[in-house]
């Protein structure tokens, strides 16, 4: 299995990446979202990868974290979701989003995505809202694909890589994890802090368990 890239791009296409390691070029498919995200032509980067394999196919897939590629997974793991449609996905709404839209059950959010229709956004919803928290809670440990050692690439131009996750990915696996130690359901807590964080999306930890303790208070 190969879990990482780490060399230079000789090509970019609409929809990959030519990656060279060590005289050995990898293709590696990306998401939208991910492309804007790398360096140009000559320039270094590093992905967190996902092998997909069948009889007369194999094709990498590259994630700039490792929560995006845990996020690829589960959602290939429903009926009807393939490698594509999992892209567009998270091309689409990115990590973050994917896991708010399950979390509070908004199947619209994900038929968003290209090519993906109602029926097939309402089953990865149903599906997937019981599993969505333990990947949620991995947000405050998603760092990116680590950097290029000099040893591996010689370039005089700076490595560059992908951008690391925005810090309310960790504010809402650390909110995630109070309102679960409260005795709170996973499902539950998922969705209020999901909610919280969609009407204010750079709110602190602090802020983000007020506002979804909130939410959970029982109403009238």
């Amino acid at each position: 299995m190969i879990g990482r890239i780490a060399g230079r791009i000789d090509h970019r296409g609409t929809d990959h990446v030519l990656i060279d390691v060590r005289g050995v070029g990898y293709i590696v498919y990306v998401s939208d979202r991910t492309m804007m995200t790398l360096p140009p032509v000559g320039e270094a980067a590093a992905l967190y990868t996902d092998l997909l394999v069948r009889e007369d196919l194999l094709q990498l897939f590259g994630f700039p974290t490792l929560i995006e590629k845990e996020w690829h997974r589960l959602l290939t793991s429903v009926q009807g979701i393939g490698a594509k449609a999992s892209m567009a996905i998270l091309g689409a709404l990115g990590p973050e989003g994917v896991g708010r839209a399950i979390a509070v059950g908004d199947w619209n959010a994900v038929k968003a995505a290209p090519g993906v229709g109602p029926k097939l956004a309402q089953r990865v919803v149903m599906e997937l809202k019981d599993k969505a928290p333990a990947v949620m809670a991995m947000g405050g440990r998603a760092a990116p694909a680590p950097a290029l050692d000099e040893e591996v690439i010689e370039t005089s131009k700076p490595v560059r890589r992908v951008p690391d996750a925005p810090p309310s990915g960790a504010a809402q696996a650390e909110a995630l994890s109070a309102l679960t130690n409260l005795g709170y359901g996973p499902g539950e807590a998922a969705g209020a802090v999901a909610e919280a964080a969609g009407a204010d999306p750079a709110a602190a930890t602090p802020a983000l368990i007020r506002a979804a303790l909130k939410l959970l208070a029982p109403k009238g």
